[in-house]
């Protein structure tokens, strides 16, 4: 037995993953209703994949056993500020709310204020109890901007959380044997493999962003799927376990959870809201806006990178995938092109790569100037040092 979990965008999101989701609205204008309904989806739906985080790994027992929220945020969980009403908010302000105690944890899961986790809460002699438990969504393609505190603040839907360590959590399920828990537990924080529990081998890619998919066809970083639903429903079923089906002819995969179908008829209203999140702008300052536009001169230019990087959304994928070679993290054993139903890569969208480092689906550079210094040994630009940075900077006002 291998557990599911999340990818990214995840249920995408994600997102994305991988990148985990994507699609195309055609330019339609969305619907309001199904963009407020898959809202709803992407936050608190769990396609019933309790029988998977409940049934089977047993989280509700190890939430309710040993994770306070300071462990919580520890391993990356985020906490809605918007959800806490003003006396848990004075609480955590005067100390009186016990952040080393899982009957806090339960609590902030029963006011639905622990992002990418819903739960079950009933009374049990005379306590509150968890008794069931899913995730979101939300848990690996949303984050929080901290407004509040470190962890707490007000969701920003779509972006990755780089410090979910989703390989930890679900290492902490007493239903797993010592050696699947050292691999889950090699992750790290960030990353996940949505490929694992498929076909047993361990290479875990960074968790994408969820927004800025609009016009994209090629979402996940492998392209496997042309749409949002494609990735929605691997994910939806193989990682978080949720019931229904999923078939994949190039990977023979066919795998069908439950007796009913609780993702199919979600799939539409969860793309809409995933198609409405665009990316972020870079924040105010946080640029050299002349270095910017020396280093968009390099990446028209000798840095080649609008070959690929091409378009509105900075990307070729709606036309082209790309041989492993080409990617920036290969040779690498296993590959995780080699895993997909594609063998192949796409080129990953820019907007907002401000945001999500570490970067190439492996994470391997740590920053926008360590990819740039990559594509510039790998490939043999001739860039100086002050292309280099000057076209980091480029990339972070996008």
């Amino acid at each position: 037995m291998r557990a599911y979990l999340l990818l990214p965008i995840g249920c995408l999101a994600a997102a994305t993953l991988l990148s985990a989701c994507g699609g195309s609205s055609d330019n339609a204008p969305p619907d309001p209703a199904l963009v407020a309904q898959g809202q709803q989806i992407f936050r608190f739906d769990t396609f019933g994949d309790e029988a998977q985080w409940t049934d089977t790994l047993r989280m509700h027992e190890v939430i309710a056993a040993a994770v306070d929220p300071t462990t919580a945020l520890s391993v990356g969980l985020k906490v809605d500020a918007d959800a806490l009403p003003p006396s848990v908010v004075e609480g955590i302000r005067n100390g009186s709310v016990d952040l080393k105690s899982p009957a806090t944890t339960v609590a902030l899961i029963k006011l639905d204020a622990v992002v990418g986790i819903k739960g079950t809460v009933q009374a049990v002699d005379g306590k509150d109890a968890l008794v069931r438990v899913g995730v979101t969504c939300a848990l690996c393609h949303s984050t929080v901007d901290n407004s509040f505190a470190p962890g707490i603040g007000k969701r920003l839907d779509g972006w990755p959380n780089r410090d979910l360590n989703p390989g930890a959590i679900i290492a902490l399920s007493p239903a797993l044997t010592s050696a699947m828990k050292a691999v889950y537990n090699s992750w790290g924080k960030g990353k996940y493999d949505p490929r694992f529990n498929i076909d047993g081998s361990n290479k875990p890619v960074v968790i994408p962003p969820a927004y800025g998919l609009d016009g994209i066809h090629r979402i996940t970083f492998t392209g496997d799927g042309e749409d949002l639903a494609y990735w929605n429903r691997y994910v939806a079923v193989t990682q978080m376990g949720g019931l229904g089906s999923v078939v994949e002819p190039r990977l023979n995969l066919s795998v069908t959870h439950g007796s009913v179908d609780l993702v199919s008829a979600k799939l539409p209203a969860l793309q809409a809201y995933q198609l409405s999140l665009a990316a972020p702008a870079p924040p105010a300052g946080s640029f050299d806006a002349a270095a910017a536009a020396r280093g968009r001169l390099v990446f028209e230019g000798g840095g080649k990178c609008a070959t690929c990087h091409s378009g509105a959304s900075f990307t070729d994928a709606n036309a082209t995938l790309h041989p492993p070679a080409d990617s920036m993290a290969e040779p690498e054993s296993p590959s995780y092109a080699a895993r997909s139903a594609t063998k192949q890569y796409r080129t990953s969208p820019l907007r907002g790569a401000w945001q999500h480092a570490p970067y190439f689906h492996d994470g391997s550079a740590p920053t926008l100037e360590a990819a740039a210094q990559t594509y510039n040994g790998k490939k043999g630009l001739g860039l100086s040092a002050q292309d280099i940075a000057d076209l980091a900077q480029y990339l972070k006002s996008l």
